[in-house]
Order: C-alpha cells, then sequence, then structure tokens
C-alpha cells in the first residue's frame, strides 16, 4: 500500500483496513443499513453530514475530504472511538468506490493508503 491521501487525524489509532466507499448522500446509507457496514471505511465530502448516524457503529473508519477534527464528524468519530482523518487531500486520484484502503491516525497526521 502507499500513502495517497493526508490530512488531520480526530485522536490517536492505530491503523485499520477496509472497503472504500464513497457515501454521497442517505440514500447510499440506506443501502449499507441493508447490506452491513462492518468492514467499511466510509469517504464523505461534507463533515457536517448526519446521513451517517445510523451506521456509525458499524463503520471501520471514516475519511472526510472537508472540515476539521471540531466540524459535527469530527466530534461523533471521537466519541464513538472510530478513525477518522478530516480535509483530506489525495495526491492525484483518490481510490476508487470498493478499494481497499488503510487509514492510519498514528502519527502527528492522518494517512489514507491504497
Amino acid at each position: 500500500m502507499q500513502d495517497v491521501g493526508r490530512g488531520e487525524k480526530v485522536f490517536d489509532h492505530e491503523p485499520v483496513r477496509g472497503t472504500l466507499r464513497h457515501l454521497e448522500s442517505p440514500d447510499d446509507v440506506l443501502t449499507l443499513l441493508d447490506t452491513g457496514a462492518d468492514g467499511v471505511v466510509a469517504l464523505v465530502r461534507d463533515a457536517g453530514a448526519t446521513f451517517l448516524s445510523p451506521i456509525f457503529h458499524e463503520l471501520t473508519a471514516v475519511v472526510c475530504t472537508s472540515g476539521t477534527r471540531r466540524s459535527h464528524i469530527g466530534i461523533v468519530t471521537r466519541e464513538f472511538q472510530l478513525p477518522c482523518v478530516m480535509g483530506v487531500h489525495f495526491d492525484g486520484t483518490e481510490p476508487v468506490d470498493g478499494a481497499d484502503v488503510e487509514v492510519d491516525c498514528s502519527g502527528a497526521g492522518g494517512i489514507v493508503r491504497a
């Protein structure tokens, strides 16, 4: 795996791996409610997205392309002890939906690897 993105980690956590899912709307979350969100790393764009609420307890990690650790998603993921990287900037192309990714919050910042 190689580094593909960096951002601000919400809290210290060892690296976790999972399947990346681009979640753009409540409909995407409803689909995961039917199929399960175990092993899913959610990629979202809106740091205030509340539509993840029904699946936070199942997710492996969250990657958000906006916001800071003080944003809604940052606060909620910290309470759930769910690894999260905020304000992620991808080096080149972001990983595609279904890609195997690693979220590493063990260093100074958050790293996404694919």
